[in-house]
Formats: C-alpha cells, structure tokens, sequence
C-alpha cells in the first residue's frame, strides 16, 4: 500500500549534544506546524542512515546519534508522525542486517530506503549486502522497500528498473533542483510497466547556502551539465531576498507535480530544510501543499 504521506527529513544530531538540543529540531517542527497549519498534514520523518564521506564536505562529518536511537527519543514528541529511514547495506553481512531491519521496523519504521557505499567508493565496494540485493533478500520482512532515484544521473532509468525488478516499493528521489523528474518518469512509464511510488524530494535554500555551500555539494556532480544547471539555480536561490527565494521553489514545485501528477505513479513528499527547520522553510512546505498534498493512506 502506498505511503501516501509528507514527510520531513530530520538528520541525526551529533552525539555530544545534550537532551534538549536532541529535541530542538522536533521542538521547532510541532511548533512551526501549529502557526503555519500543517499540523496534522505531515505524516511522517525520514531519518537518514550518516556515513563518513569525502574531506571536502564543507560542514565537518561529526559522530551522529544512531538513527534508532534519535527516532526512539524525538518520537514521542511528534504524536501522530510515523517513521521512514534509509540504512547504509554495503557494511552488514545478511543476519547482522536482518537483525537490524528487524529492530528497525519493531520501532515503527514504515519503509526503509537502502543504501549503499559513499561517493567516494565505487558501487559493488563494501564487505556486505549491495543494496539491490537487500531489496529481493528482505521482500518477506521489509513491506516498504525504497530505494535512491537521481534522475540527471547517466544510466539511471536502467539502473532504478532493476531496483523495482529487486522489489523496490518506492523510489526517493535526490533533492529536486530543476524539473528533470519530469521526463525522467515520463520515460519510463513508457518503457516499463513499473509504478513504485515516488517520494518526490524538495530541499529549502537559506541565504547561508551562499557562504556554506552544502546544498551545492549535496547534489554535486562533475561533468553533469543537468546538475551545473541545478547548482546555479540553488546559487541564485541562496541570493534573493526571502519571498523570491520561496516564489521560485514554489514554481519549481507545481511544475513537477504538473508534470508527473499523471503517469501513473503514487506520490509523496519528502521535504529537506539541510541547515534545519525555520520559520520560513516550513512557510515554504506549507506554500507548496496548498497547491498539492498526498492523500492520506
């Protein structure tokens, strides 16, 4: 059954933040939520799996609190949202694996994406389960298996095929930048009989994208001319003042939603504020459902 849902992401916070910050950005959410009137709309958060990545990250990688455990403590102050996660395969054997999407799902963890290694290692690297593999092996424990969908990536629609071949329930998307899901799921309603559900993923853009510059890193790409595009328009986005910068992702949003709306696929939201939730972020989600929003399930 598909997941119908809005859903936040909410990134682990480093360990040795106390019991209070642990809560901020729940805290933030509930609060947001209730003056912007989603309360009630959002239905779940998405919880990624952090693994180190390249030296070049421009917010430094710090120890993060394990996904279960974060999930475990902000849970009970967001009465009603339920819980999505992505876990990293590529370094589990199968039954420490199992173990762990067994532990993850007794905690209310409705779909998981797999994952596999960092950009900085090669796909097939890694002493454990590929991620195309735990979706066929985990078919009869894991009712909502997702998987990554990038679609300015070469090669992805082959790529993304096999993973609903594997057993994939649902495809996350890379943060959208630009509309290129469009034809991406155009194309391949036409050459597959496929329909995973989509979580179409939105990312908010601070000003202070411009000094840090994590989105821009996030979606990197060398050589993609697609993502260029993309990592200009986050440039310029970071550059205007706060109602231009929401009018153009809101824009960006009905064109997608314009575009896909009937292809045939489920849809979801999945909604990313990277520096974390603000005011004007979640002003922008609430901006955006008013065009669109997932019927619940």
């Amino acid at each position: 059954m598909p997941l119908n849902t809005v859903a936040l992401e909410f990134v682990p916070p480093n360990t040795d933040r106390s019991a209070d910050e642990v809560l901020e950005e729940a805290h933030k959410v509930a609060r947001f939520s209730a003056e912007t009137g989603l309360a009630g709309r959002i239905g779940h958060v998405m919880i990624p799996g952090m693994i180190a990545e390249d030296d070049d990250r421009p917010v430094e990688m710090k120890p993060k609190l394990d996904v279960l455990d974060y999930w475990n403590r902000i849970a009970p102050e967001l009465p009603g949202i339920k819980g999505l996660c992505t876990q990293v395969t590529a370094f589990m054997d199968q039954p420490s694996l199992r173990d762990r999407l067994t532990e993850l799902l007794a905690a209310d963890m409705e779909g998981i994406v797999f994952v596999g290694v960092p950009r900085t290692m090669s796909d097939g690297e890694g002493s454990g389960v590929a991620p195309t593999d735990a979706l066929a092996l985990y078919r009869d424990l894991v009712p909502n298996r997702g998987a990554i969908l990038i679609p300015t990536r070469e090669g992805e629609s082959g790529r993304f095929e096999f993973k609903c071949n594997q057993g994939a329930t649902y495809g996350m998307t890379q943060l959208l930048y630009s509309d290129s899901i469009v034809d991406f799921l155009t194309e391949f309603a036409r050459s597959t009989d496929h329909r995973p559900e989509i979580l179409l993923s939105f990312g908010f853009v601070p000003k202070v994208e411009t000094r840090i510059g994590l989105i821009n890193w996030l979606i990197q790409d060398p050589g993609n001319a697609a993502v260029a595009k993309e990592q200009e328009f986050v440039k310029n986005l970071a550059g205007l003042e706060p109602a231009e910068r929401q009018q153009l992702l809101v824009d960006l949003y009905k064109r997608v939603l314009d575009g896909v709306a009937d292809l045939g696929f489920p849809l979801s939201i999945h909604f990313e504020a990277t520096y974390g939730f603000s005011r004007p972020a979640v002003d922008t989600l609430a901006a955006m459902l008013d065009y669109w929003s997932p019927s619940p399930a």
